[in-house]
């Protein structure tokens, strides 16, 4: 089987974060990225939720194969692909949300 990897480092968000709030205080920690945070966390956010439609497309395309009568497409596929669309979705959202509060945080460090 493909080993797709949708896992997203919240950690390497978080540090992100950590060193977008320290260069808004004027303090450059030592990174050495020249790289705007704010376009790093947009395109992990769009790899997250490309990789969520990815596989929801494929238990989309499993399930109808299963129904229209497949014979290389069983029951455990289908289930397998929808339980992996299911828990990537829940993935994406719970990095979403860690990024949100994450983002306050920077923002009311401004304030």
């Amino acid at each position: 089987g493909s080993t797709m990897s949708s896992n997203i480092d919240v950690n390497q968000i978080l540090a992100q974060m950590r060193a977008m709030a320290a260069a808004s205080q004027g303090t450059q920690p030592s990174s050495g990225a020249d790289a705007a945070p704010g376009a790093d966390f947009a395109s992990m956010l769009k790899q997250s939720v490309d990789s969520v439609n990815e596989s929801q497309q494929q238990a989309g395309k499993l399930t109808d194969a299963f129904v229209k009568g497949d014979p290389n497409t069983s029951l455990s596929d289908v289930m397998v692909a929808v339980q992996k669309a299911g828990l990537s979705f829940e993935a994406m959202t719970q990095v979403r949300n860690k990024l949100v509060a994450a983002y306050q945080e920077v923002m009311n460090m401004q304030a």
